[in-house]
């Protein structure tokens, strides 16, 4: 066994730092040496372009194409042996192949290190697939599919690491998992600016998830920190890994909920040796594929709005729009709209009459087309009648007469207006309503996007090979209708039904799976974020059934009441004066909705403090003032949850906002409120 005891494996690691130093330095020469000759050949064939042929031309550009790839990959291995240097690897295990009877250590990192003329492989990637078996199994029997088929054998030693900035920190070894006794060590620490890899500690059946090769749609639904964002975004890592050749970065598009969460996430996959992935909020989405031309709603406004009482004639709208049912009925206006949009009038041509069924049989024969792009398939199929019949060539006029009497035939309006009919044509015409400045609902937005598509047809977004799809608990069965037909690629889908934000038309993992019928639902139980004491108090507040809080316990949660606001803010002020000698890193206030959040904000007067708002494109470490719908995918070291008076928090709606603030806090959480505290808190924090 190479390296037996601990103080070997800390020579071992200076003897990997220095062979990485020097393959970086030898990275760098190259990198100069690849420019120089770039330059040179750029400069040889400035000054001799008027004497080469085509032949010499082509062959120089292919050259240089040639250099600066070959340049860039080594820039990019360099990039990813410096990230080495600070924690070359996390884990090892030594495995004896069942076939050769040869026992090989496997030390596993971020990245891969290959060494040498013999290109020795000291460090795996963790997505390769012989370090599968470092999450999949303990001591003894174990294996690890290959591309050519699975590989037996036995672990004989396996142990995790600790390494930061170049010092290993801890050595674990162990006849059992392992794994607990470091995640209880990650977790026991302060959260960061940014959600950060779980690389190290990633467990059995997360593994399985991220690994996943096969489904086509991988629903995930998983408690409050479950890590089911990072465990999506590790998936995204492997995927671009194991498909290298055949999908980059660049392919793949992540739906988040707002710009602070993309931000908040935004380094996991660079720490994972990948480049960042484009992202996009819904919002957004919506914009494109309407062309800008309706003015709408956002889903913040539309949550706000259900926060502020709203009026029961709205929750109706929304309700009605956020089922299954509503999606079918739009799909049997729009067959009807095909089967009656045809209008008779008679065509003669070159002596030739049109019979209309022959016209109305070739509209349904393109059935699978947008009803308003078939009426130039139309024409042509006409035209070709025409000319069977009159057996000759058509004039420009006879031509023209076509062209012009066929688009006649149908009843073509604007989807705008195709929409509002449909609530005319069932019968409900009150369950459309503009908004003040002829503003769309945000309930109507995605249902208009369905019947553009039906009707105009829209470009697919087919250079998207990968889409994640994050709050699924957020998005109706009209806007997974919209994203089915708009995104063509495979989909990984996650989200948590307790946190949803509009409890009239939440989407649990068994609605997403009706959609996507063919796709594999995970459910995820166990959480890593809260201590136990806090998971149990936000488990009182809203129940998750089959929840399994991790044996990390922390003091209770806090419950504190005072006589007066200016009282409560005093309290609210000293809280944060302890944070601030307390070694954590970030403490959030999160209030039940954004105008509490800025009044707070503007109360305050701490210097520190940072406002979120729907506008706020980054996240940032210290004290943050935020709304609970704003909070959702962060979390913090304390949470101070305030004004939880029974006047305040005493909805259905309030109760989500609640449980949501709540299960955003790591190691500590505070709820304050002037006068009777709220009925939907539990009695005790015991």
């Amino acid at each position: 066994m190479i390296n037996p005891t601990e103080q070997d494996e800390r020579n071992y690691l200076e003897v990997i730092k220095e062979r990485i130093l020097f393959a970086v330095q030898r990275s760098a020469t190259r990198v100069a040496e690849f420019s120089d000759e770039l330059k040179q050949t750029k400069q040889y064939l400035h000054e001799h372009q008027s004497g080469l042929d085509e032949a010499d031309m082509v062959a120089a550009y292919q050259s240089i194409n040639r250099m600066a790839n070959t340049g860039e990959e080594t820039v990019e291995q360099r990039r990813r042996l410096i990230k080495l240097q600070s924690s070359p690897y996390f884990g090892r295990i030594d495995f004896r192949s069942g076939k050769e009877g040869k026992e090989l250590p496997v030390y596993v990192g971020l990245t891969t290190f290959i060494e040498g003329v013999q290109r020795q492989c000291l460090i795996y990637d963790w997505r390769a697939p012989i370090s599968s078996m470092f999450y999949d199994f303990e001591l003894g029997e174990a294996n690890y599919e290959t591309p050519s088929g699975k590989v037996s054998g036995e672990i004989t030693l396996k142990r995790q690491y600790k390494i930061r900035d170049g010092v290993m920190e801890f050595m674990i070894e162990s006849a059992v998992s392992i794994h607990d006794e470091v995640l209880q060590r990650e977790l026991s620490k302060s959260a960061d600016d940014h959600m950060k890899n779980i690389a190290a500690t990633i467990q059995r059946d997360q593994n399985q998830v991220i690994r996943n090769e096969s489904a086509p749609v991988m629903i995930i639904q998983g408690v409050a920190g479950s890590g089911k964002t990072s465990i999506a975004l590790h998936r995204i890592a492997f995927m671009l890994y194991r498909f290298r050749d055949s999908i980059r970065a660049k392919d793949v598009l992540i739906l988040s909920p707002n710009k602070v969460f993309a931000d908040y996430i935004s380094q996991v996959l660079p720490e994972l040796g990948e480049e960042q992935i484009p992202e996009m909020e819904i919002e957004e989405l919506a914009n494109e594929l309407l062309e800008k031309r309706y003015s709408f709603q956002t889903f913040f406004q539309q949550v706000s709005t259900l926060l502020d009482r709203p009026h029961p004639e709205y929750i109706k709208r929304l309700q009605f729009k956020s089922t299954f049912e509503f999606v079918k009925m739009l799909n049997k206006y729009l067959i009807h709209l095909e089967n009656t949009s045809l209008i008779h009038v008679e065509l003669r041509v070159a002596g030739v009459v049109v019979p209309f069924p022959f016209v109305v049989e070739k509209f349904k024969a393109w059935s699978r087309t947008p009803m308003h792009k078939r009426i130039p398939e139309v024409i042509q199929e006409v035209l070709q009648f025409v000319r069977n019949e009159c057996k000759r060539k058509l004039s420009g006029a006879e031509k023209a007469r076509v062209y012009e009497t066929v688009p006649r035939m149908f009843n073509i309006r604007p989807p705008f207006e195709v929409y509002k009919g449909f609530y005319e044509w069932i019968g409900k015409p009150e369950m459309f309503r503009m908004m003040p400045g002829m503003q769309l609902e945000y309930a109507d937005v995605f249902p208009l996007i369905y019947c553009k598509i039906r009707l105009e047809g829209m470009a697919v977004y087919d250079h998207v090979k990968h889409l994640l799809i994050d709050e699924m608990q957020d998005y109706t069965p009209v806007q997974y209708a919209v994203l089915g037909r708009v995104f063509k690629c495979r989909k990984t889908i996650l989200g948590d039904i307790n946190q949803s934000v509009n409890p009239y038309g939440a989407s649990a993992a068994e609605d997403v799976e009706e959609v996507f019928p063919h796709g594999e639902l995970v459910k995820m139980y166990r959480s890593y974020r809260s201590t136990w004491e806090i998971s149990q108090f936000a488990s009182a507040i809203r129940a998750t059934p089959g929840l399994i809080p991790m044996e990390r316990h922390g003091a209770p949660p806090a419950m504190l009441g005072f006589a007066s606001p200016d009282e409560e803010l005093r309290a609210i002020r000293e809280q944060l004066n302890t944070f601030e000698t307390s070694g954590h890193h970030s403490l959030g206030i999160i209030c039940k909705t954004q105008q509490q959040a800025n009044t707070l904000f503007d109360q305050l007067k701490w210097e520190r403090a940072h406002l979120l708002s729907p506008a706020s494109t980054t996240f940032s470490k210290g004290v943050v003032v935020v709304s609970a719908h704003l909070a959702k995918g962060l979390e913090f070291d304390e949470v101070i949850v305030p004004f939880v008076s029974d006047e305040n928090y005493h909805t259905d709606m309030d109760r989500r906002m609640l449980y949501i603030a709540c299960t955003r806090a790591m190691h500590r959480l505070t709820l304050t409120h002037t006068g009777r505290r709220s009925e939907l808190l539990p009695l005790s924090a015991e």
